[in-house]
């Protein structure tokens, strides 16, 4: 009985404590059931929520680029893409070899697929080709029952109506590389293109837009079931330029008759670059599409360096086009004036080293004007000595050499106008020596300029010694990008109608340099100077056994320049012309320019379009127009 009663007892307590345990494990369920109910529910809701929409990014258009007149110069095109969602097949092999029928598709790009299909989700659009043209997605449109899982998305592609023409000015689009994928969720989305270069590169924000969004209901997989809303994405701003499309187009050509040149059409008094053009070119909208490879590796192995902007990004030798700058540093240093002559027989001697004039006869005596309109090399010699290399170091930076000139064009160069502390900093022999400024007052040995910067060199000697400065975007959107006067250089005006005088010898009396490209359509004439940069020279041994500059190959031929102005008698245009290895600038530069100033002056791109902002042009009485020269004689 008692033991009943023990075992009775026993079975309470145990039963009681198990209940215990019980109660205690429901209350906390109960209380954890609770906290989540009431104190988080708001946080659980919004998770759930999150997990029922989606929000995805849409991209927006890229901003427009339009010339000074308002033509499309870069634009956005319908692009059709064939894609296919892995899912909806039952065999995806199988559905890509069906493709096969309708367009070319590789053994490689189906095993690519089939790759990509391993990694993404089922439900996620693989891309098969994108720029179909409207005859193949008609095609595939029509045998889609036949296809199951393809479609044809519609998107945008860029593309340059102008195409070689402007592609060192525009640049080109290319897929997001790694390291440019920045805080912008724009730049991650699949496909999504930015600037490379050119100003596509420049104003790539402005031109990139704001993105739009689209909530989109998707079932616990994350498949799309419906959209719920749309933010309309906004496109980027559009960009105009000062360029003239029809002066770039004709420019372009011209150039393409050399094997590589480059050239800068620019306004004189505003800044306003009308045409800056590089040859040989490429085609940006085969990048935009995605360049193939072996054409890659044929732009890349091309000597002419068509992906280079040798407009901006080329140094080159200026050869006689720099003596503006030697003349000038004398004249302004009073080392020279207008009567100072000098005897030129052929060459100059200092000590034991001879410094040839390119006449081998000599000029005789020439002054400054006449030095200039026949290049006479010995008499900048002369002056180089006297004057000393930071003389005319720091006149060449007064006048836009030796430095970036801040266009917008990331591939610009600053070119290299050297100075005795220049050497001392680089170079093993520290000691600047006479003869190396007398190679440097012909515009040869350490001096590098770019055709932009003979250009900007020729506007401030022409416009009453205004430091303009050379831009090419007038608007974004509608908001103007230059508003700053030009400063006065701080040159004698005299002396500045001194070169001048000499730059229109050069080309409209008899024994200029460039007598043989003057314009003579009344009102238009030109002034300018030659130029013949030496790549290779010719030794002893070589002329005397009668080698000749046509005789060496294409890469070891001198380079032609030329910088001009017109008209002459109130400048508004200034250009340059490089064409590399080409020989002396008289014979191949100066009649581009020629052509170049003239189409210039019929077109008179400054009446046309786009207006800078008053301020930025000097006021016309600071160019006082000149009389009218005469053919026969030295004046």
């Amino acid at each position: 009985m008692d033991r009943d009663q023990d075992r009775i007892d026993t079975f309470s307590r145990r039963a009681f404590v198990v209940g215990g345990i019980q109660g205690l494990l429901l209350t906390t369920l109960v209380g954890r059931l609770g906290w989540l109910q009431i104190s988080q529910s708001q946080r659980y809701r919004m998770l759930a929520e999150n997990n029922r929409i989606n929000v995805k990014l849409v991209a927006p258009p890229r901003g427009l680029i339009i010339d000074r007149m308002g033509k499309l110069l870069a634009i956005n095109d319908q692009n059709f893409r064939l894609v296919i969602i892995p899912e909806q097949t039952a065999k995806l092999d199988d559905t890509l070899r069906r493709l096969q029928k309708h367009i070319d598709l590789s053994e490689k790009d189906i095993e690519r697929l089939k790759k990509q299909s391993k990694k993404n989700t089922p439900f996620f659009p693989l891309e098969v080709r994108e720029n179909l043209d409207w005859e193949t997605v008609s095609r595939i449109e029509v045998n889609l029952p036949d296809l199951p899982g393809v479609a044809i998305d519609v998107g945008e592609v860029r593309s340059y109506p102008m195409a070689q023409a402007t592609a060192h000015i525009l640049g080109y689009v290319g897929a997001v590389s790694k390291g440019e994928d920045n805080i912008d969720p724009l730049l991650k989305m699949p496909g999504f293109k930015i600037g490379k270069t050119g100003l596509e590169k420049t104003y790539d924000l402005e031109l990139r837009g704001k993105a739009g969004t689209s909530e989109v209901e998707v079932n616990v997989v994350g498949r799309e079931v419906r959209e719920l809303r749309r933010t309309s994405p906004s496109a980027g701003k559009t960009l105009q330029l000062t360029i003239d499309a029809e002066l770039q187009a004709f420019t372009q050509a011209r150039l393409l008759e050399q094997r590589s040149a480059s050239a800068v059409v620019m306004d004189a008094r505003s800044g306003e670059l009308y045409a800056l053009s590089s040859s040989p070119s490429f085609n940006p909208n085969e990048f935009a599409k995605g360049i193939p490879a072996d054409l890659w590796e044929q732009l890349l192995a091309d000597p002419g360096l068509p992906l280079n902007n040798k407009a901006v990004g080329g140094s080159y030798p200026p050869g006689s086009t720099f003596k503006m700058i030697t003349a000038l540093a004398g004249l302004e240093a009073g080392i020279i004036n207008e009567n100072t002559v000098v005897f030129c027989p052929g060459h100059y001697q200092l000590g034991n080293a001879r410094f040839h004039c390119w006449k081998r006869g000599g000029h005789g005596t020439v002054n400054v004007v006449r030095a200039l309109a026949e290049s006479c090399d010995t008499y900048f010699y002369k002056m180089a000595v006297d004057l000393g290399i930071n003389r005319i170091s720091e006149m060449a930076r007064r006048f836009g050499l030796g430095q970036r000139l801040d266009v917008e064009l990331p591939e610009e160069r600053a070119g290299l106008m050297p100075t005795t502390q220049w050497k001392r900093q680089t170079m093993a022999d520290k000691v600047w020596h006479p003869g190396e400024s007398i190679v440097c007052s012909i515009g040869q040995g350490y001096v590098q300029a770019t055709p932009l910067q003979l250009a900007v060199m020729t506007a401030r000697l022409v416009n009453g010694g205004y430091a303009v400065k050379p831009w090419l975007t007038g608007y974004v959107g509608d908001v103007p990008t230059h508003d700053q006067p030009w400063e006065k250089i701080g040159v004698k005006s005299k002396h500045l109608e001194l070169i001048m005088k000499g730059m229109d010898r050069v080309v409209n009396y008899p024994g200029g340099t460039a007598l043989g490209s003057r314009i003579t359509d009344e009102g238009m004439g030109m002034g300018g100077k030659t130029g013949t940069s030496q790549v290779k020279r010719i030794t002893a041994d070589e002329r005397a056994r009668g080698v000749k500059q046509e005789d060496l190959p294409w890469k070891f031929r001198h380079h032609g320049l030329f910088v001009g102005y017109a008209p002459v008698d109130n400048p508004r245009y200034v250009c340059a012309v490089v064409v590399e290895h080409g020989g002396g600038g008289s014979a191949v530069a100066a009649p581009i320019a020629r052509d170049l100033l003239l189409q210039a002056q019929k077109l008179n791109p400054r009446s046309r379009g786009l207006r800078p902002v008053s301020k930025n042009e000097q006021p016309a009485e600071s160019f006082p127009p000149r009389k009218p020269k005469n053919l026969s004689g030295e004046g």
